[in-house]
């Protein structure tokens, strides 16, 4: 039977500095709780807005599918694989931190702030090579329904993930714009941008998430021009 906890934009951890503005949906750094770490294979879904010239200076990740999406901006990455990108909206970019990596993620602008959400799936096993992938993905697309933005699942997808049982799919909407949430153990429906209505549950606003089980089919509806995230997980941290 279908269960969804929804969860409200107010209702999540904060991390704010002088210029960092992060909010949490899990667990995650100064934030904790322990009914709260994680839902499906899905260990963080960060919500940061930086602003202009600032950034994270270097530091490390390891055993870590990490995905980052952005809305608005540029958002710019160093690691110490000598991997070096700009991530923009419509770039879809992973780094798998495998054995042990070391990044930096700074906004180069010196005038706009750079809004992105950054979410990490653990690996299907521990210890691999890191590595580090980006593709763009066309805005038609974007604007015409679920695209699959990073997969270990579904061979379509822009870029992949080394965990064989998640995948993150996204939409822009605008509104009337109707899509159908996959089916799936365990999804993750996230709202960065905008408001929608989702079948049986009301509006969920910018911010707002929706957690279900045993789900599939249930309407996203636009109500703003919106755009949503979804992960699709077909196993829990537990069984991963």
């Amino acid at each position: 039977m279908t269960s969804v906890d929804i969860r409200r934009a107010s209702d999540r951890g904060t991390s704010t500095t002088e210029w960092l503005d992060s909010k949490h949906s899990f667990s995650f750094a100064g934030y904790y709780d322990p009914a709260n770490t994680h839902h499906g294979l899905l260990l963080v879904n960060n919500d940061d807005v930086v602003a202009p010239g600032a950034g994270f200076d270097t530091h490390p990740h390891r055993d870590m599918e990490i995905v980052t999406w952005v809305l608005q901006g540029a958002l710019e990455h160093r690691d110490s694989m000598g991997n070096t990108g700009v991530i923009y909206p419509g770039l879809a970019q992973r780094m798998s931190a495998g054995t042990g990596i070391r990044h930096s993620e700074k906004n180069g602008s010196v005038s706009e702030r750079v809004h992105f959400v950054q979410m990490w799936v653990v690996p299907d096993e521990a210890g691999g090579q890191p590595g580090y992938q980006q593709a763009e993905i066309d805005d038609g697309a974007l604007a015409g329904g679920l695209v699959t933005i990073a997969s270990g699942l579904h061979d379509d997808a822009a870029i992949s993930i080394h965990n064989k049982n998640a995948a993150l799919h996204g939409a822009r909407l605008q509104p009337g714009d109707t899509v159908a949430l996959p089916d799936a153990p365990f999804l993750h429906l996230f709202v960065p941008r905008g408001d929608v209505t989702l079948e049986g549950a009301g509006t969920l606003r910018e911010g707002d998430a929706a957690r279900f089980a045993d789900a599939g089919g249930q309407r996203v509806t636009a109500s703003a021009p919106s755009e949503i995230l979804v992960w699709e997980m077909h196993a829990d941290l537990a069984a991963s």
